[in-house]
């Protein structure tokens, strides 16, 4: 078979597999992740098991770094890559499938460096801001991103190309109860503060010197009354009063800012 046939027929079988333009369905216990930054940080990963990639030429060329000389890649096109991810989703010609990340315990990441807070969402499930906060996360040396398994959105190429590379470098721990799991960062020494509108202390007011971890709520509704009651202080970010409130990604990324410098 000539170069461009098996091309052809590699793009072929890269359109047919996936059923459908804008699916983004990936293999049964499999994750699909798409984008220049999120691919390329889940290839370098080491806790990554890769299943195959899905890329055109150039794409592949602007990875840092050579894929091992085995490594399953399927040439293809642009518009065949669009039918592998979810409608319209800016794929930048690289479509990975990898297993999911393993599982974490709590216990495993507030072993770490207390001056490193810990991010805990309580019911955000968009994943567009799940990924942005994790980008914030990893950006202000964030030790880990906690979240109830039931109300937040699975490991996914959205949450991925959000994160811009994040997913694969900040702990992600998923549990069950999200209140236990507060009992449980405060016997590690963490002073915990909920973000709150409504409060009247701000949060530079309210920031210790020592560990702390912030919380965050979904927008709208914000905190349920039983995590508000599990956090040690509730703060609020002194915004103008022509403006309700902050995107949750936007808050987050204040907070952990206002927590990175607080010494400065």
């Amino acid at each position: 078979m000539s170069k461009g046939r098996k091309e052809r027929a590699l793009r072929g079988r890269a359109g047919r597999m996936q059923g459908g333009r804008g699916s983004g369905r990936a293999s049964k216990g499999m994750v699909r992740l798409w984008g220049h930054h999120a691919v390329e940080a889940a290839l370098k990963n080491p806790d990554r098991v890769h299943r195959k990639l899905w890329a055109t030429r150039e794409a592949i060329e602007r990875l840092d770094g050579e894929l091992p000389e085995d490594f399953p890649v399927e040439y293809a096109d642009t518009p065949d890559l669009a039918r592998l991810v979810t409608k319209d989703s800016p794929h930048q010609g690289l479509v990975l499938e990898c297993e999911p990340l393993d599982g974490l315990f709590l216990e495993d990441v507030l072993a770490g460096d207390p001056a490193r807070p810990v991010i805990v969402l309580d019911q955000v499930t968009d994943p567009h801001n799940v990924g942005a906060i994790l980008r914030s996360a990893a950006a202000f040396n964030a030790c880990a991103l906690v979240t109830q398994d039931r109300h937040s959105p699975p490991e996914s190429g959205v949450v991925a190309k959000s994160a811009s590379g994040a997913l694969e470098v900040v702990p992600w721990v998923r549990v069950v109860n999200l209140a236990r799991a507060l009992e449980d960062i405060a016997e590690a020494g963490y002073w915990r503060i909920g973000l709150a509108g409504e409060a009247e202390t701000t949060l530079a007011q309210a920031l210790p010197s020592g560990a702390v971890a912030l919380v965050l709520g979904a927008e709208g509704e914000g905190m349920r009354q039983n995590i508000a009651t599990h956090c040690d202080a509730l703060a609020r970010l002194p915004i103008s009063e022509s403006m309700e409130s902050l995107n949750v990604s936007n808050a987050a990324a204040i907070a952990l800012y206002a927590a990175a410098t607080r010494h400065g």
